[in-house]
């Protein structure tokens, strides 16, 4: 229970810091929610904010590594604070912020200099590919094979739901590698996607159209040694080392946008009158928000528990997997509750409601479904002997 969920005067000041720098974006993202074009400009002003570099050393370009003065608590706060104003700052920095810390610490030095200040300035961006048809939350299922060559590996199979796999200079996928002397296991590789034997096929989605979502297909690419990822055989442990966090993140991501949400259905409670009287004075119409607004506080604060645990070492899957599955959930309600609000406006592609209600519905699809959270919880709570 000594888990901090109190924030700082420093965690406020920083809270302040990427709220001002996203708040003029906002007005913008309900264009950007009906467009399929790639929000660089978007990326480079968050990089040159340095939002892009939170847990990247200052010798890359970064704000620091993680551990020195930011924590996942700092990061939880800029996600959050990012998705109020535009969702799609929010994914930006999600993936940045994994992916270039990641590249940094386990690529050789040259091949680090080459790809992470790219990252961290919004120039480029790399993708994540785990998932695959077929195997989805099942990581250990995966099917893509590396087999070892003269200088390098060679990769066969396909990724599929890639985020930004459509305008990624590279992606880090995972396979199942065969050293040629018995040796192998899930192991991690960089490959830059601009290559013979890659083929990207986008996908057509109602929700993070800016971004773009694809399968990746890799027939014969060549991967160099010096583009591994921590070692051969270790990356199923760098993808579930990272699963607790990424579920705490995106938690925060749903919230900060039904909080948006919210605040535009409080609004309009007090601005639109019907019957000679503001429509927020009838019960029917402040309950809900009362009640959503609880919700969600509750929500948020879980998730800062989680990423608190963290900050402290200790172990925190049961939590995050709580906030997996019923914050984006109370996110999605909260928001569809704001359309119930606005009628027959709420429903108009004008307001920014439905761009959120799709959005929000990407979130709560990835990183592992509903159901496998409950399992994860049921497991930590009775035992996996009992749940199997």
């Amino acid at each position: 229970m000594d888990a901090p969920v109190a924030f700082t005067s420093e965690h406020e000041e920083f809270a302040s810091w990427v709220r001002e720098f996203a708040a003029e974006f906002s007005d913008g993202y309900n264009d950007r929610a009906h467009s399929d074009e790639f929000p660089w400009e978007l990326a480079r002003a968050m990089g040159k904010q340095g939002l892009l570099g939170l847990g990247t050393s200052e010798e890359r370009g970064g704000q620091g590594l993680l551990g020195e003065e930011l924590t996942k608590t700092h990061l939880g706060i800029a996600h959050e604070e990012l998705a109020y104003a535009d969702f799609y700052l929010s994914q930006l920095a999600y993936t940045c912020n994994l992916t270039a810390p990641l590249l940094e610490r386990f690529l050789p030095a040259h091949r680090a200099d080459e790809y992470v200040p790219g990252i961290v300035n919004g120039d480029h961006i790399v993708a994540l590919g785990l998932t695959e048809p077929g195997s989805g939350s099942d990581a250990a299922a995966m099917r893509m094979k590396a087999t070892k060559v003269d200088g390098g590996w060679r990769l066969n199979g396909e990724k599929t739901s890639i985020t930004f796999a459509p305008h990624a200079t590279a992606m880090i996928t995972f396979a199942k590698a065969d050293d040629g002397q018995g040796g192998g296991g899930i192991t991690a590789f960089l490959v830059p996607l601009q290559q013979e034997g890659v083929t990207i096929q986008r996908f057509a989605d109602p929700g993070w159209r800016p971004l773009g979502r694809a399968a990746v297909f890799l027939d014969d690419v060549v991967v160099p040694d010096d583009l591994l990822i921590g070692g051969v055989g270790n990356g199923f442990k760098l993808v579930m080392k990272e699963f607790d966090y990424t579920r705490s993140v995106i938690g925060l991501m749903s919230s900060g946008v039904a909080r948006k949400a919210l605040d535009l259905g409080i609004a309009y409670a007090r601005d639109r009158t019907a019957f000679g009287r503001p429509i927020g004075a009838n019960q029917g119409v402040s309950f809900p928000i009362a009640e959503q607004a609880t919700k969600l506080e509750a929500a948020r604060w879980l998730c800062y528990r989680a990423l608190s645990l963290a900050d402290l070492g200790r172990p925190f899957t049961k939590e995050a997997a709580m906030v997996k599955w019923w914050v984006t959930d109370v996110a999605l309600e909260t928001i569809r509750q704001v359309v119930i609000l606005h009628g027959h406006t709420g429903f108009a592609e004008e307001m920014p409601l439905q761009a959120m209600l799709r959005d929000v519905s990407g979130l709560e699809i990835g990183e592992g479904t509903p159901q496998i959270q409950k399992l994860v919880i049921a497991r930590s709570l009775i035992g996996r002997e009992t749940v199997g």
